[in-house]
């Protein structure tokens, strides 16, 4: 939209731009025009003086020594006035041609004027006098004829020029017309046209976002171009995100309530579960049970002990305790479990295979954390990578620190058969598993714990084969410790 609007504001501007040195120009054409054709009238002008100025002589001269003859004074006065407007003629610019004519009429005046001076200073002379007033009269009469076809000659060409400035002069009053009259017009076209095309995308948007905001998680965006297209995109992905997640905390509340009630049920079958397993124990050492029979009640006593146990890790799973922080030794809690508590897994679980177990320690400083959760989460991670290695492998401990020695990073590896790429993001989701017969809540119990301590833990299958675990913990000093 941005583009439309720069773009049509671009043309309207250079039209009327164009349109305004058009006429601009044209009124500089036409001023001229018109300096040049008020000059050139006063020429003409001054030729029908000079004209009449002749004819004034003329009539003068013929009337000589008639009983309606001038007086000499008037006589002279005529030919001055004569001579006088010859004179202002070369007081304007000419061309060469127009000059060489002037200088001809000039010259021809002046013939004339000698001629007339004769006639008016010869007296007793009479044949003399005839023959030149003959001449006089003959040199006035070529003068007139020359004087009438400049005029002649030139009149025509003063109409042409005059009708060309008129015809200038309305081409631009129709053209400042036009101006005058489009341009309010354009200007309100256009806008119009700039504002449609803002305010029908937003009309679309705001009745969107009001859908939306009405509970209608299905309703899109569609036919919108430019910016807006983007808006509506951008619209669109967010409905579709906001949809997804309104469809989580569904989900989560719905889980939210079943783990209540499912809270609620597995305390109310612990105690008659404890009773039963007592109440178990004490028949199957009475000595009238068959040896059978006790085998029996043995079975059901540890099948007990098994529901007890994946009770206690649901239980600990919706109710987690509290982290008991006190300064820790990463490298000393990792050790413990290594050497305590897989000591007597030192094969792979349910094989036969040898494993091997690769320390890789560094330095680390104490920290705060509970030292029991962090034991719990490392024996999961580590009797996971023994179930992942029924056949043997290596199980790989390295911790180090990272970013300036702020973060302890803890990486627990095997070199097992990994995990699919499309369920890593679940692993730590509870009831999630990859044992034919784990509970699902190891995994999803230790993330808890090292997020309840700030910390992170992330999966990921490694290039060679198996499986990563990475744990990050944060370096925290004792309240009132010096650096």
């Amino acid at each position: 939209m941005k583009r439309k609007i720069v773009i049509g504001l671009a043309i309207y501007s250079v039209v009327f731009l164009l349109a305004g040195v058009y006429v601009i120009r044209t009124i500089r054409s036409a001023t001229a025009s018109l300096d040049r054709l008020i000059t050139l009238h006063q020429v003409e002008i001054l030729r029908e003086h000079y004209l009449l100025e002749i004819k004034k002589v003329q009539s003068d001269l013929i009337l000589t020594d008639s009983r309606y003859s001038r007086s000499f004074d008037a006589v002279v006065m005529h030919v001055m006035g004569m001579g006088r407007l010859i004179d202002t003629c070369f007081e304007c610019h000419h061309s060469p041609r127009g000059a060489e004519r002037l200088n001809g009429l000039k010259r021809q005046t002046d013939k004339y004027k000698d001629a007339l001076s004769r006639v008016l200073t010869i007296r007793a002379n009479t044949p003399r006098l005839s023959a030149e007033k003959d001449a006089a009269f003959r040199i006035g009469e070529d003068l007139i004829r020359q004087v009438g076809e400049m005029i002649a000659f030139t009149t025509p060409r003063l109409g042409e020029i005059t009708q060309k400035a008129l015809s200038e002069i309305e081409r631009a009053k129709f053209l400042l017309y036009v101006l005058i009259a489009l341009g309010p017009l354009v200007s309100a076209l256009l806008g119009f046209g700039f504002i449609s095309g803002l305010t029908r995308p937003v009309k679309v948007l705001v009745e969107s976002t009001r859908k939306l905001k009405g509970g209608d998680l299905d309703h899109r965006v569609a036919g919108l171009k430019d910016e807006f297209g983007e808006v509506a995109t951008a619209f669109n992905e967010m409905a579709g995100s906001l949809k997804e997640q309104m469809q989580k905390m569904h989900r989560t509340e719905q889980m939210m309530v079943v783990g209540e009630l499912a809270a609620g049920l597995a305390h109310e079958i612990k105690n008659p579960m404890a009773g039963i397993k007592v109440a178990m124990s004490v028949l199957s050492e009475e000595s009238y049970i068959s040896p059978e029979d006790k085998a029996v009640l043995q079975k059901v006593v540890a099948e007990i002990t098994h529901l007890e146990g994946l009770m206690k890790s649901f239980l600990n799973f919706t109710k987690p305790q509290m982290p008991r922080l006190e300064p820790v030794n990463v490298n000393q809690v990792l050790n413990t479990t290594l050497t305590f508590h897989l000591k007597h897994q030192a094969v792979g679980a349910g094989g036969s295979g040898k494993i091997e177990i690769v320390k890789e320690f560094g330095e680390l400083p104490p920290t705060l954390a509970d030292p029991t959760q962090l034991q719990q989460v490392f024996l999961n991670l580590f009797l996971n990578a023994l179930h992942a290695m029924p056949r043997g492998g290596e199980l790989g401990v390295h911790t180090f620190l990272e970013e300036g020695g702020k973060t302890i990073r803890i990486e627990v590896s095997d070199t097992g058969n990994g995990i699919r790429e499309d369920l890593i993001a679940k692993v730590f989701q509870p009831f999630f598993t990859t044992k034919p017969k784990g509970t699902g809540l190891g995994l999803a119990i230790s993330r808890q714990m090292i997020e309840r301590q700030d910390g992170t833990i992330a999966v990921a299958n490694r290039p060679g084969g198996g499986v990563l675990f990475t744990l990050r913990l944060p370096v925290k000093a004792e309240v009132g410790a010096t650096a």
